[in-house]
């Protein structure tokens, strides 16, 4: 009688109580995983933004032509706009499970890494043929944007 009381008194409905979740039981939030990965990576990639761009306007300006640091000062800057994108689907995650989403992250991760990482390459190695990498990393991230429509677009 007591149970009964006490739960017309909490005014919760008349059921049994509900076992403390064990560390087997799966997360509430199976996006909180996912969510913190692509917050972590937009953070980590706009870090390292800031460092490239810091060392292309400091210490790359003198060692490289007007033609070759532009390329450098454009893979930071597309880093640095990807790193937000990564952000945008860390904070999307955190608040619904969407395939779209994760598949956003992975394509600006890995549009990023290709993109960014071959322009830095290019200009500090001259290798040429980094430029087709960057056209990859490009597709990759236009990709990314495009899943993220999708992601936004979609009914929870």
């Amino acid at each position: 009688m007591t149970i009964i009381a006490s739960r017309i008194q909490d005014n919760k409905p008349n059921m049994p109580p509900q076992p403390h979740p064990s560390p087997t039981t799966p997360s509430p939030t199976p996006s909180a995983d996912a969510a913190r990965i692509w917050l972590a990576a937009g953070s980590l990639f706009g870090l390292l933004a800031v460092v490239a761009g810091a060392a292309g306007t400091h210490a790359l300006r003198d060692a490289l032509d007007a033609d070759t640091l532009r390329v450098f000062e454009t893979a930071a800057r597309f880093q640095m706009y990807h790193a937000l994108a990564l952000l945008a689907v860390g904070l999307l995650a955190m608040r619904r499970r969407s395939l779209a989403l994760n598949v956003a992250g992975a394509l600006f991760a890995l549009g990023t890494l290709l993109f960014s990482g071959s322009l830095y390459a290019l200009a500090l190695s001259g290798v040429g043929v980094l430029g087709a990498v960057a056209l990859v990393g490009g597709v990759c991230l236009m990709a990314g944007w495009a899943a993220l429509a999708i992601a936004a677009l979609r009914r929870q």
